[in-house]
């Protein structure tokens, strides 16, 4: 689609970016939700101090990553093992049984 040139506002600064075209909702979506949790936390905690707002998200933003991680790490075993189960049972279904 091509390159815009945009400016993210995180806090109370802003940032220039060139993103491509086709990225721009999901890097606007982002940087509103980076702002929802700063206010989140500065109403929560009582502090106006950027460094530790930011911190707070960044930390939350990859405690939910590792979390979504280790979940889809999980869910991939249990499908694996699945599929290997139906495997079995499908090639049990296709054999022919011997006569002994």
């Amino acid at each position: 689609m091509g390159e815009l040139s945009i400016k993210i506002r995180i806090g109370d600064r802003e940032y220039p970016m060139k993103i491509e075209a086709d990225e721009e909702e999901q890097i606007r979506k982002a940087g509103r939700m980076v702002n929802d949790l700063l206010r989140e936390y500065k109403d929560r905690f009582g502090t106006n101090d950027k460094q530790d707002l930011l911190a707070m998200v960044a930390f939350d933003a990859f405690m939910e990553k590792i979390t979504y991680s280790k979940n889809l790490s999980d869910m991939e075993g249990t499908v694996s093992d699945r599929l290997g189960n139906l495997n079995k049972l499908i090639s049990r279904a296709l054999t022919p049984e011997r006569s002994v």
